[in-house]
C-alpha cells in the first residue's frame, strides 16, 4: 500500500493529463475549472448508481473505481484553481470542530 500525499497524487494526475494531451489548446477535454466541476459532479452521481434501490455494496471494485474518478477530478479541479487542497481540508476540519450538528 502506498502512502502518497495529496501533492504527490496531484503530480501523478498532472502527468496523466499531460500524457493525454488534455493541457493542449486544441484539447477536446480542456482542463478548465468549469469543465472539471461538471465532470466531478457527473462522477459523484455515478457513485449513487451503486446504491440505487439497495443499501448494499454489490461490487467494491467498481465502487472503488468511481470513488477514484471523483478524487482525480477533485485533485485536478483544486490544482487548476490554485487551491492547496491539503491546506483547505485541514482548515475545514478546524471549522467543523467548532460546528454543531443535529442540535435543536
Amino acid at each position: 500500500m502506498n502512502d502518497l500525499t495529496i501533492k504527490e497524487l496531484t503530480k501523478q494526475m498532472h502527468a496523466l493529463v499531460k500524457s493525454k494531451g488534455w493541457y493542449e489548446a486544441d484539447s477536446k477535454r480542456p482542463q478548465t475549472p468549469r469543465n472539471l466541476a461538471v465532470s466531478l459532479s457527473i462522477e459523484a452521481a455515478e457513485i449513487l448508481e451503486h446504491f440505487q434501490f439497495t443499501d448494499e455494496i454489490k461490487d467494491r471494485d467498481e465502487l472503488g473505481s468511481e470513488l477514484a474518478d471523483v478524487m482525480l477530478y477533485l485533485l485536478q479541479l483544486a490544482s487548476v484553481s490554485g487551491i492547496d487542497l491539503e491546506d483547505a481540508v485541514l482548515k475545514k476540519i478546524e471549522v467543523n470542530k467548532g460546528r454543531s450538528w443535529d442540535v435543536k
